[in-house]
């Protein structure tokens, strides 16, 4: 395998509100969304999306765009697990290590949409993860989101990699991931080839405040990491890997966004995807904010991936001001 994702997948059911308030501090900075106590509130229409989460967003970014992909995951025993296999099946994502459990449920979460922007209700079930037996080492691992309780999986992970060199890591940390903290997965970041999160994950996982993107990336690299990719909404994407440092604006939106789910997902797995089929840092940069624009012009984080003869079209058609930037 040239790719194998390596998280919690879920169902996400979409819940586009009709009213709500949304209030935000200068800058559009912290803001809440707020609706009626005790009271009914309607919503406009409800979507079930199987199969999506950070790591397999990831996998099936990756057979879009021509790799041989797979996924290690925990689904249960139920018809959202059934529905999670066949949509990896339809994608071409290998599901051999796809974990079927008897008594705990697949994971469903629940996304609160108004206008452009989500709030998600998150619920990540306590899945047994343990590398399976006889793991053929792939040339990519993408680690992503994973339940708390999954602390020495990571542990587990790290020695595997240490074992097996010829496997490169990249990880985009999730919640809990960042929750537990970067001292007690030090082994792992030391064995990182790429870390990438959005800027507040970055400052979270340091635990620092508000910090100049290129320090914040010199910080992470600090960390054991060989490449830092950090992504910062409207001010485009940055990467740096101590030598080289890029900056990228986002890719022009064809119409005004439908729903950003996955948005970040699309730009960092893309990312890692073009340089696993051996792009540069440059340009593999220019690649991931392309299959997020198309990502939320779809309602979920899969529909709008692109394949790689449409992503590379795009690219050649990227105005001129669409560059990646030294810094």
């Amino acid at each position: 395998m040239d790719f194998i994702a390596i998280g919690d997948t879920t169902v996400d059911e979409f819940i586009r509100l009709k009213e709500a308030q949304v209030n935000c501090d200068t800058n559009n900075e912290n803001c809440t969304l707020s609706m009626k106590w005790k009271d009914k509130i309607p919503y406009d229409s409800a979507v079930l999306v199987p199969a999506v989460g950070n790591a397999a967003n990831a996998a099936v970014a990756a057979a879009r765009l021509g790799l041989s992909a797979g996924f290690i995951s925990n689904v249960g025993k139920d018809h959202f697990g059934e529905e999670t296999f066949a949509t990896f099946v339809r994608e071409g994502v290998d599901t051999k290590h796809v974990v079927v459990n008897d008594d705990i449920p697949t994971n469903h979460h629940f996304v609160l949409c108004y206008e452009a922007e989500r709030t998600i209700l998150i619920r990540h079930e306590s899945y047994p993860y343990v590398l399976p037996e006889g793991f053929v080492p792939p040339k990519w691992i993408y680690l992503s989101s994973i339940g708390e309780h999954a602390e020495a999986f990571h542990i587990e992970l790290a020695q595997w990699l240490i074992e097996h060199p010829e496997t490169k890591l990249a990880f985009q940390p999730g919640t809990f991931q960042i929750k537990i903290g970067k001292e007690k997965l030090v082994a792992l970041y030391a064995v990182t080839e790429i870390i990438a999160c959005n800027k507040e994950e970055a400052e979270r996982i340091l635990g620092i405040g508000e910090t100049d993107i290129k320090e914040l990336m010199e910080k992470m690299l600090a960390l054991g990491p060989k490449i830092a990719l950090i992504t910062d909404g409207t001010n485009g994407a940055f990467v740096s890997n101590g030598t080289e440092s890029f900056k990228v604006p986002m890719y022009p939106d064809s119409k005004p966004p439908i729903d950003r789910t996955g948005a970040g997902d699309a730009t960092t797995s893309t990312f890692v995807i073009a340089l696993v089929l051996g792009k540069s840092l440059e340009e593999a940069l220019l690649w991931g904010p392309i299959n997020s624009m198309s990502v939320v012009q779809y309602i979920g984080a899969q529909e709008g991936l692109l394949t790689r003869n449409t992503l590379e079209k795009l690219l050649a058609e990227a105005p001129a001001q669409y560059r990646a930037e030294s810094i």
